[in-house]
């Protein structure tokens, strides 16, 4: 689960855009208005011609701050708002840069692109094909239909199944990006590709979002994804969608252990998944004799990290989910989950389960040994 958060070059490219940082004097801004006429106009092109299968809301751009730029041309900031109709239930935001040049006593955008520290849209990498599951709708770049159907037909078995896992309330519909290549992937989440080399699939947006926050998006890794056999492309699709179904009770106290241990929890649920089998590297260090000491610490889920070290984490964070849903039993897992959102581990395990961070550590441990040992 990742959250991209903008950089520190927004904030300069604001700068430069009003002035600030030109060596001169400050620049006036222009009136905005004819150029959000412009920017009305570049809006409906986007959505008429690159974006004329996807079902949606809406599409504008609002133009924030706007400079000149020498005779008859200008530089703006905007911002970008959309909504897929029937997933998103508010609107998915980002800025743009756009170049105008005046010509017969009209703007006209030049050119449209992603505003420092801000990642491309699909629509930039390609002709989005469009396919609509029953559940899930499926926007791809670069990929045959047969494979987007597919991609459809896997989310659509998610979703169900996710909602059995946890049926408060969500969307129960995922939007999913298949780029054309990791290299594309990369460029949609902003970061290097080869951190996302052996990764399927990962789901973006806001922490905590809540009622009216923008839906999340599932972002398909082709290469990866195309390597896994059919029940792993059902795994990772039901993992990623989990994070869509918890986004809202998720906020910056759920450990990672706690977060990504309840999506695997949820995409193993209901299949005959040995865990000796489905997570061999903690398997190992268990009849090593090397049970890990404490939870995986967030620092553990960094895919840069060692591959065994990463899936070991993962491993853990299963179990864990696991221990409580046996333990315990289903619905306090989700109220530790919820909890954990709102007031932090320590107190939930408190309130929910009425232990310790210590005394459950302890208890996972022995879980680890009981089923892998």
């Amino acid at each position: 689960m990742r959250v991209h958060r903008r950089t520190a070059g927004a904030v300069l490219g604001l700068l430069l855009l009003v002035g600030g940082c030109t060596g001169g004097a400050p620049r006036p801004p222009l009136d905005p208005a004819p150029l959000q006429a412009a920017a009305d106009r570049r809006a409906a092109e986007v959505r008429a011609r690159a974006l004329a299968g996807v079902p949606l809301d809406s599409w504008t751009y609002r133009v924030i701050e706007a400079r000149p730029d020498g005779d008859g041309r200008a530089t703006a900031r905007a911002e970008l708002s959309y909504r897929v109709s029937g997933y998103d239930s508010g609107p998915v935001t980002g800025e743009r840069a756009l170049v105008l040049t005046r010509r017969d006593g009209r703007w006209r955008v030049t050119s449209d692109r992603p505003a420092r520290g801000e990642a491309p849209q699909l629509w930039e990498q390609g002709d989005v094909d469009v396919v609509r599951g029953r559940r899930s709708l499926v926007l791809g770049v670069g990929q045959d239909a047969a494979r987007l159907r597919s991609v459809a037909a896997a989310a659509d078995r998610a979703v169900p199944a996710v909602s059995d896992a946890w049926p408060g309330g969500w969307a129960r519909r995922v939007v999913v990006l298949v780029p054309g290549s990791l290299t594309a992937m990369g460029a949609l989440l902003g970061e290097p590709a080869a951190g996302y080399r052996g990764i399927a699939a990962v789901t973006t947006g806001r922490v905590g979002g809540g009622p009216g926050a923008p839906a999340d998006r599932v972002i398909v890794n082709p290469e990866a994804y195309a390597r896994l056999g059919g029940f792993g492309q059902r795994f990772v699709l039901a993992h990623e969608t989990t994070h869509v179904a918890t986004r809202t009770h998720t906020s910056a106290a759920t450990p990672l252990w706690l977060s990504e241990g309840f999506a695997d929890w949820a995409a193993y649920r209901g299949t005959s998944r040995d865990p000796a089998q489905a997570v061999p590297e903690l398997r190992d260090a268990v009849r090593a004799g090397a049970v890990p000491a404490a939870l995986p610490t967030d620092g553990d889920f960094s895919f840069a990290s060692d591959p065994g070290a990463l899936a070991r984490a993962y491993g853990g964070g299963w179990l864990a989910c696991e221990l409580i849903a046996r333990r315990w039993g289903e619905a306090k897992l989700r109220d530790l989950y919820r909890a954990t959102g709102t007031h932090g581990v320590e107190r939930a395990l408190a309130e929910v389960l009425s232990t310790t961070p210590a005394a459950f550590t302890a208890q996972w441990r022995d879980h680890l040994r009981e089923r892998l040992g």
